[in-house]
């Protein structure tokens, strides 16, 4: 969206009166105007309290304070920027309203007499978290500094492990109001330049107020599809993970204000990978993979199919005739299900809300006295407890947390529809999912690949966790301009 204009007055008074009522100086006390002379004539200085780097600030006003007036003719905009105000970043703007906004992202604007430019400099500091081990992405062995939420430090943090002269960092600004600060970052010589020039376009054209919820707000704009329970980019907070998709062509999206890293495109299988399996020897790593897959498996199907079983004991083989309750307990079966998992999903939102100290609290008093006295009364049976234990624990070993609660609706869609249908809607209901998934596109990228459409190299190296040597080639997903590493 196309912002007015405002170009600078020729009156030095009437340009420091524009920029002090757009900033309500008066009417907040967190935004300074500071009024001061040096070389005899009048400047002006506006930036927010907290932001600007005192001690950088401090030295630049009394390395100004030192400055004669002949030293700044004849030209007394080129004398400051290149001899007097000895500082990295600078910039001039001839805009009143470019430069009130940049003053509100943390630089110091300063408007001089007689010089018809505003000089930003960018002596900005953020309150900032120093970089901790993601929660959600923990390693037994390997790197424990994780992304925060200062665009600066997580684009360094990447930098630092992609010593790439062809590494690109787009700035961006999205949201009309909070001016969010976005970067597009990608290999220029790996990534496909017509998906980079298609999600940058996409950012340009999100028309919103802000961005609360950072990067949640810009995926629900650009991936379209909005009922679909099913994540369409991937999340980290992993520098090491983030330069590992670089390589292979994907293209990062890095919001100020989130600690999470978003990797376009995604499929459903880069949703099921974790940084620990590549930390560990190929064979062990392939192991952890399919311990991976199989709880995964779980967590979708073990419910339903216990279910299906448990009302239609005659499809039983020989052998198994001791799947099943043998008391049903006093509420129906389906009911018993959906009342668990309903308890789950609070037993969750207690923990979150709950301070880290009373954490385990909490799960002693869901482990021993909810569930022990509910199958005491009847209310469920152990096998139910069971089971869906199992399905519990496939979902927390699901390494994307978007992917697992996706996984838990398909759970609860497979259980009604065969609930209704029996054995026609268990299958109808696998049917419909995989179809569903099929159709699917990430950023025109399907959703499946590399099992639909097939590649079987990708296919082996996403069902097994491959050597690197192995891996020759990047994803043809991708269209990588250098396809071979």
């Amino acid at each position: 969206m196309e912002k007015d204009k405002q170009e600078l007055f020729s009156s030095y008074t009437e340009n420091v009166t524009y920029i002090h009522d757009r900033l309500g100086i008066d009417e907040s006390f967190d935004i300074v105007h500071l009024d001061v002379e040096y070389a005899g004539r009048n400047m002006a200085m506006f930036f927010i309290d907290g932001f600007v780097k005192d001690d950088i600030m401090h030295l630049l006003m009394k390395l100004l304070a030192k400055i004669e007036p002949k030293d700044l003719e004849p030209d007394p905009l080129t004398k400051l920027i290149k001899t007097y105000l000895p500082y990295v970043e600078l910039e001039m703007v001839d805009d009143l309203n470019q430069a009130a906004d940049l003053v509100l992202g943390g630089p110091t604007a300063l408007l001089v007499e007689g010089i018809d430019k505003v000089i930003i400099i960018d002596a900005r500091t953020y309150p900032v978290r120093s970089p901790g081990e993601p929660d959600l992405e923990r390693v037994v062995r390997g790197s424990r500094d994780g992304y925060v939420e200062t665009i600066v430090f997580n684009t360094a943090l990447t930098r630092r492990r992609v010593r790439d002269r062809s590494l690109r960092m787009e700035y961006l600004q999205v949201g009309r109001r909070s001016q969010t600060d976005l970067c597009l970052c990608y290999i220029k010589d790996i990534a496909d330049q017509d998906r980079v020039d298609e999600l940058k376009e996409s950012l340009k054209m999100i028309d919103t107020d802000g961005l609360p919820m950072a990067e949640k707000t810009v995926e629900e704009f650009i991936s379209g599809r909005h009922w679909n329970p099913f994540p369409t980019v991937r999340y980290t907070e992993r520098p090491d993970t983030a330069a590992t998709h670089l390589y292979e062509g994907h293209v990062l999206i890095i919001i100020d204000g989130s600690p999470s890293v978003m990797i376009t495109p995604s499929t459903y299988w880069h949703h099921l990978q974790h940084a620990e399996e590549y930390r560990q020897k190929p064979l062990v790593g392939a192991y952890l993979r399919m311990v991976r897959f199989i709880a995964v498996i779980a967590s979708i199907f073990i419910l339903p199919l216990y279910y299906l079983l448990s009302i239609n004991p005659d499809l039983l083989p020989r052998g198994l005739e001791y799947i099943g309750p043998n008391d049903y307990g006093a509420v129906p079966l389906l009911a018993q299900f959906l009342l668990a998992e309903i308890g789950i999903d609070m037993l969750r939102m207690a923990a979150i809300h709950t301070p880290t100290s009373l954490a385990t609290a909490i799960g002693l008093v869901a482990a021993i006295l909810i569930g022990q006295v509910a199958i005491e009364v009847g209310l469920f049976s152990y096998e139910v407890i069971l089971y869906l234990a199992i399905a519990g624990i496939g979902t927390y070993a699901t390494p994307s947390y978007e992917l697992s609660l996706a996984n838990r609706l398909v759970r609860i869609f497979l259980l009604l529809t065969t609930a209704m249908f029996g054995v026609p809607g268990y299958i109808a209901g696998i049917t419909i999912w995989i179809i569903y998934l099929t159709r699917m596109k990430s950023f025109h990228s399907p959703y499946l690949w590399p099992f639909l459409p097939f590649s079987f190299h990708a296919f082996r190296d996403v069902l097994v966790r491959s050597p690197i040597p192995l891996k020759s080639k990047r994803p043809t997903l991708l269209d990588p301009q250098d396809p071979d590493r």
